[in-house]
């Protein structure tokens, strides 16, 4: 008998199963501590998320070369945003068809050209694997060692003959506001810009239209799932669109004003677990 009651009132209390979510991951300032690395809980919350059924993914601003350690780590085996949306792909699935999308060279030719009157410490233009940076530079040889990707120095406006995936302007913070500012003015109708947060000042540029929550949509719909069941989490500029996409935004503590002005929830740091605490709630881990 007292088996049957017990049985009985854990039946009555158990909850339905949880509806399949997306996870969506920004790395540098939200995944990644300060470190660079995927704290224990975290990873260890985000692997009971997927055994639970869930998707989770990653939408970066960085290449997929450099993103590669982390996506393995994660055990993942979804698509991904990387460059902000200008390339949406599946590492696991050569049949899904991958999405890239290109910068008009004659447009970065005349952003070169425009942006020569500010001060700015580097130009480097990325085409998927290649990089081409405009003066030799230590720091941006260090900053873009991840992958082995293929660099050529050299003036972009001889040196670069494609269109890029997109272009970067090393700055400091004074002049990242002057930068911006003026490509706002001249070239805001063909490009898109965001600004990339510590360790480096970078402004990044794409092609118009483009953004994390692009190459989202896209994946959520192939997966499915509804925005009301996409979690997204972010802390800079370039993660803007997408927490303003997602059903819940999340804005690590860490993040910028901006963005937690839009989130619908604000978690603890990058440094101190903020997406194990949000998904632990959410999805009852």
């Amino acid at each position: 008998t007292i088996f049957k009651r017990y049985n009985e009132s854990t039946q009555k209390e158990a909850l339905p199963p949880m509806k399949e979510h997306l996870i969506v991951l920004d790395l540098d300032g939200t995944l990644l501590t300060d470190e660079k690395v995927i704290s224990q809980l975290t990873k260890e919350t985000l692997f009971k998320a997927k055994q639970a059924g869930h998707q989770v993914m990653i939408a970066t601003g960085r290449p997929y070369r450099a993103s590669q350690l982390y996506y393995n780590e994660l055990g993942l085996t979804t698509p991904i945003v990387n460059f902000n949306g200008a390339l949406i792909h599946h590492p696991k699935n050569p049949m899904w068809q991958t999405i890239h999308t290109t910068v008009d060279l004659h447009v970065v030719h005349d952003v070169v050209e425009s942006v020569h009157k500010y001060e700015y410490d580097n130009l480097i233009a990325e085409v998927m694997d290649d990089v081409y940076i405009h003066r030799e530079d230590d720091g941006a040889l260090q900053m873009f060692h991840m992958g082995s990707p293929n660099i050529l120095m050299g003036d972009l406006t001889h040196t670069l003959n494609q269109d890029p995936t997109s272009l970067l302007i090393h700055a400091d913070d004074a002049n990242t506001v002057i930068i911006r500012q003026h490509l706002q003015d001249v070239h805001a109708e063909l490009i898109e810009h965001r600004r990339w947060g510590a360790p480096f000042p970078i402004i990044e540029i794409v092609r118009k239209g483009l953004s994390k929550a692009v190459g989202i949509d896209h994946i959520a719909k192939e997966m499915g799932i509804p925005r009301d069941r996409i979690i997204a989490f972010g802390d800079e500029d370039n993660d803007l669109e997408m927490i303003e996409y997602a059903g819940v935004g999340v804005a690590m503590n860490n993040g910028i004003a901006e963005l937690k002005n839009i989130a619908n929830e604000i978690t603890l740091s990058n440094n101190e677990d903020g997406i194990a605490r949000i998904l632990q709630e959410r999805l009852k881990l």
